[in-house]
């Protein structure tokens, strides 16, 4: 399978957003490819900065920054899935 072009990526993305407003998603593909989406650019992030982290000698900074970037892709998956836990003191 092949990697959509930024304009084809664009053209998806709209149209997906467009038959989520207009509650025309019967299977549920616009909400899987815009949650899949809104995923993956944070995933991207994290990737960069673990390669950052890691090409540049594992600094604190930049282990703080990785952290930081994984934690925050927690969030949202959690925000993204409704997900509400408990907090035991272990994190």
């Amino acid at each position: 399978m092949g990697k959509p072009t930024q304009q084809q990526l664009e053209l998806a993305l709209g149209v997906a957003a467009d038959m989520r407003e207009a509650d025309k998603d019967p299977h549920f593909v616009a909400k899987s490819l815009l949650n899949c989406h809104y995923r993956l650019m944070h995933l991207e992030k994290v990737v960069k900065l673990a390669e950052h982290y890691l090409k540049a000698g594992q600094d604190e900074q930049n282990h703080a920054r990785l952290v930081s970037a994984i934690a925050h892709y927690h969030q949202l998956e959690d925000r993204t899935e409704a997900v509400d836990h408990q907090k035991f003191g272990l994190d």
